[in-house]
């Protein structure tokens, strides 16, 4: 061995990360007639946007290397014990579900359940979250998870503007509610024209009122727990609509919204077992009335029927989603948060009804002893009952009332306790399932100026009573169904989280090809400092100078993505990737406006653009115009002039998908930029196909003026089941004024948007795994796996050539990262759908590619550069197999109205039945691959009734006799 090569660390991770050896690299080559990796890129990526020097991010690190790197940041955090509250509380992971859930790729590695046979694990799981927030909200339709509580209350917003009807513009806001929830609903509501009005509910002169909807908060954000029955009754006589954002926990002992008259409930379920993250990836829900199924926004998980009759779970309702409904969809949110909904859920199961109900009377007992002994030492607290926060003014004894705060904050500090500060002087104090006797002792003596108090937590805790009064206190029954009272042992638990990952394929078993979608490696070295305690159990309003291991991580991981992309500036914010959209679009909108053309509100969007673009458009405040695409797949630069001529006075934007969406390096895209521009618009990217341009070309030199990156696509986060998902935007420096703020923690200067996320960095705990990602690639590595990606996308459309048309190639026959396969034709010529093939695909053990999209009948493959040549190969095989099976329909040898593709997915419970009338063997339908007897993957149900769980709608927990 080379003296040079001894040195080097053995622990290299980027041919890890890259699934193909160098032989396996250059055998593919060769397949498609080139010498080297380098020629294949003069071949796809346009000579006039190549990037012409190395990206600057360093060489790649050993894993090593990596994670005591990023250890040193992470130690520079301090974990102070937060009391703040206003939405988020440390919280008790159970273990079972920490480790076999939020560690456990069989779970984090799953895509969003639009395959549904192949994904009845989580859907399970999903449906048992919308149960238990029914149930606890007294709403019985819950949909499958939101981003956070702020954004819940926003589409909550635009829900009550539908509800209502009419010209009302207004949506009050009571002046209790969280702060960062008023601040996003300021954000969302101003490119749509609506006034937030914030204020007491008590002083709404509804006689005179223009208000659609009004926000409540239950209990307060201050504490106090109030009964708004009479508002809410007052509301509705006047036509307005009535959101109550809550407190899961609170509500196994408060009255639910849903028995007061709210239409909709909203809140995070982070404290039901979701670690604190520093704010965030978290579960937020929303709930409502029946009658408003039809708004509701974001997934809903629902009941159906597989074709053997047996109980079955699909996404109901997609009638709604944006991919279908475009500008005209109830929101652009495409992204929930699957993972962090299963953890709550579970949790849910795990403790029950009576458990959740303990910890609820622990905290709130705790926070009346606090507040008993803070009465007996002269401190002035409300009247009002409250369920786990108080806020504290001087006594009346108090010396110096304007120094109080800081003063007992200086203190607080000194014992690593953190407190609410507000702005007229009182401090603030939330208790949590966590804390403990000995935390309230302290609390106490740093009030009474001493550890030694004039009594004990245990006479405090004699004087005090749970119970809420009336009408205030729970007296309906909630998680009454089977699943939440059986699995409350560790064993139980774990048996049955493993029962429904049995159910799901995830990348655990094989690849998933979903254009568009970037399926690649979530490698366990990324993952493993997501769940450091220095990461975790950091509250998003800690102090600045706790966090600055934080801040350096988000400098350095902003610096990053700020060189891949070619941009000025980044803001991590955005926790989805519609959000990033949203956020780009209303960066551009602040740009015009500050420029004095508050006019310009046309955006231009090609009709091959992904489904949530129109909608963040509308959503936005602008006004969708369509640009045609050739017959080549690309943007129609003479209908692009057209338009941008025709509406030169109020072009604000162009949003393009580059490579695009067709699955092609563009070659005109330097002069689509300059078309906007000429014309007075800017130019949004949106970045799902960045994994195509990582070191080969970069979105700011091409001339786009924003860009939104997928994090959990490019740089690795993993999908989750649907999520979590980052959506960070990088901006030329003209746009760097307006990037996204956040009024707690004072981030942003006078010109942003404000915030568009509840949490100041999004969801920052998940930010550690790109970062991770780009450290260990480095600069050399990450443009080697963007030149893999394209080899193994043209490697496999060059073998899948022959059996299916490919929809698009660029001018040299090559594709970028991703190809689309034609099979419109076999449904004349076998009467043979794509979503038959999508279905035949489980029964080889694959996930299929994404479906109908961009193309009505055809199938979108990307393949990652983590996937290695054997299971490139195994994947044609397996299209190229059913292209047979095609075949022996289109030839007759097999009844078009019974074959194994009609009737995919099959069931072992199908195989094994006693009889079998179908004209193609057992053997053919389970095990159609040699390949497979080794690695069999069944299916939990059969084809799936989509339109009988839509006729049908259930949407939380059925009988458990119904599985039978």
């Amino acid at each position: 061995m080379p003296m040079k090569e001894f040195l080097k660390p053995t622990d290299q991770f980027v041919h890890r990360h890259i699934g193909s050896t160098g032989a396996d690299i250059q055998e593919m080559l060769a397949t498609l007639g080139l010498q080297s990796l380098e020629a294949l890129v003069e071949a796809t990526v346009p000579e006039d946007i190549r990037l012409r020097k190395p990206l600057a991010l360093g060489i790649h690190r050993s894993e090593h290397e990596a994670l005591a790197d990023l250890r040193a940041l992470h130690d520079r955090n301090q974990i102070f014990r937060s009391f703040i509250g206003m939405g988020y509380y440390d919280c008790a992971t159970p273990p079972v579900i920490q480790r076999n859930i939020l560690e456990n790729p069989g779970w984090y590695t799953q895509y969003t359940p639009y395959q549904a046979e192949i994904a009845q694990g989580r859907l399970e799981a999903l449906l048992n979250f919308q149960t238990m927030v029914a149930d606890l909200t007294g709403l019985p339709m819950a949909n499958a998870s939101l981003l956070d509580e702020a954004t819940a209350a926003a589409e909550a917003m635009h829900m009550c503007q539908t509800i209502a009807g009419g010209q009302n513009r207004g949506f009050y806001v009571s002046e209790d509610c969280h702060p960062q929830t008023i601040a996003v609903l300021q954000t969302r509501a101003h490119p749509l024209g609506i006034a937030v009005h914030v204020g007491s509910p008590s002083a709404i002169d509804w006689t005179k009122s223009d208000l659609f909807g009004l926000l409540l908060q239950y209990p307060a954000s201050d504490g106090p727990v109030r009964d708004y029955s009479a508002v809410i009754e007052r509301a509705h006589a006047a036509g307005a609509a009535v959101v109550v954002a809550t407190d899961l926990l609170a509500l196994t002992l408060l009255r639910p919204p849903g028995e007061f008259g709210a239409d909709i409930a909203v809140g995070s379920s982070q404290r039901f077992g979701v670690p604190l993250g520093f704010g965030g990836p978290h579960a937020a829900f929303l709930s409502a009335r029946e009658d408003y199924k039809r708004q509701l926004p974001g997934r809903v998980v629902g009941v159906s029927r597989d074709a053997n009759g047996k109980t079955a779970f699909r996404l109901s309702l997609q009638t709604r989603e944006q991919h279908i409904r475009r500008d005209k969809a109830t929101s652009n949110i495409c992204t929930s948060q699957v993972l962090l909904a299963v953890m709550a859920g579970m949790y849910a199961v795990y403790h029950g009804p009576e458990g959740l109900r303990r910890i609820a009377e622990r905290v709130h007992g705790l926070t009346l002893v606090v507040a008993e002994g803070l009465r007996r030492l002269g401190y002035t607290l409300g009247t009002e009952p409250v369920f786990d926060t108080l806020r504290v003014r001087p006594g009346a004894t108090e010396k110096d009332p304007p120094g109080w705060a800081a003063r007992l904050l200086a203190k607080a500090a000194e014992t690593r306790i953190n407190l609410r500060a507000y702005p007229d002087g009182s401090l603030g104090m939330s208790l949590d399932e966590v804390t403990t006797s000995g935390e309230l002792q302290a609390l106490l003596g740093m009030f009474a100026g001493s550890p030694s108090l004039p009594f004990t937590v245990e006479a405090l805790a004699d004087a005090v009573g749970l119970v809420f009064p009336e009408p205030l206190g729970r007296t309906s029954k909630y998680l009454t169904h089977e699943v939440f009272n059986t699995y409350h042992s560790e064993h139980e638990l774990l048996r049955y989280m493993h029962r429904l990952q049995a159910r799901d394929l995830s990348l655990t078993h094989s690849m998933i090809p979903l254009g568009s979608c970037t399926m690649k490696l979530n490698a366990t070295v990324e993952m493993i400092p997501v769940t450091w305690k220095g990461f975790s159990r950091i509250h998003p309003f800690a102090p600045a100078e706790q966090t600055r291991g934080y801040q350096e991580l988000f400098r350095q991981l902003e610096g990053w993505l700020a060189e891949i992309t070619g941009f000025a500036a980044v803001s991590l914010q955005p926790n989805a990737g519609s959000q990033g959209e949203y956020a780009g679009l209303l960066v551009i909108r602040a740009y015009h406006q500050h420029r004095g053309e508050a006019g310009r509100n046309v955006c231009l969007i090609p009709v091959s653009a992904h489904g949530t673009n129109p909608a963040s458009a509308v959503m936005a405040g602008f006004t969708v115009v369509p640009v045609a695409c050739d017959t080549r797949g690309n943007i129609d630069l003479k209908d692009l002039e057209a338009k941008a001529r025709t509406h030169r006075d109020r072009l604000a934007a162009l949003m393009i998908t580059y490579p695009s969406t067709h699955g092609v390096f563009e070659e005109g895209v330097r002069r689509v930029c300059e078309i906007v521009h000429i014309h007075g618009g800017q130019v949004y990217m949106d970045g799902a196909n960045m994994n195509a341009q990582v070191g080969l070309c970069r979105p700011g030199d091409m001339g786009a003026d924003v860009c939104h990156l997928n994090l959990h696509k490019t740089f690795c986060i993993p999908h989750g089941g649907g999520g979590p998902g980052m959506g960070p935007i990088g901006v030329a420096s003209h746009l760097t004024p307006f990037l996204p703020g956040h009024p707690v923690t004072r981030l942003g200067g006078p010109q942003s948007i404000g915030p568009i996320a509840a949490a100041p960095y999004g969801s920052p705990s998940i930010l550690s795994i790109s970062w991770v990602y780009i450290a260990l690639m480095g600069g050399d590595g990450l443009i080697k796996a963007t030149k893999v990606a394209i080899l193994n996308a043209n490697y496999m459309a060059k073998r899948l050539e022959k059996h299916f048309p490919i929809l698009y190639t660029g001018k040299s026959g090559f594709v970028a990262h991703e190809f689309i396969l034609d099979l419109r034709k076999f449904k004349e010529t076998a009467e043979v759908e794509v979503i038959d093939v999508a279905k035949r695909l489980m029964d080889y053990g694959f996930h299929a590619p994404t479906v109908s999209w961009p193309v009505p009948g055809t199938m979108m493959i990307e393949p990652t550069e983590s996937e290695s040549k054997a299971e490139l190969d195994r994947f044609c095989d397996a299209l190229i197999s059913i292209r047979s099976e095609i075949q022996e329909i289109v030839e007759g040898r097999v009844p078009r109205d019974s074959n194994p593709l009609q009737h995919a997915p099959h069931t072992a419970q199908v195989v094994t039945a006693t009889e079998w009338a179908r004209p193609y063997s057992r053997e053919q339908a389970a095990f159609p691959a040699p390949w497979i007897r080794e690695r069999k993957f069944w299916p939990a149900v059969g084809r799936i009734d989509d339109a009988y769980g839509d006729r049908n709608l259930i949407c939380t927990c059925p009988p458990m006799e119904s599985y039978q």
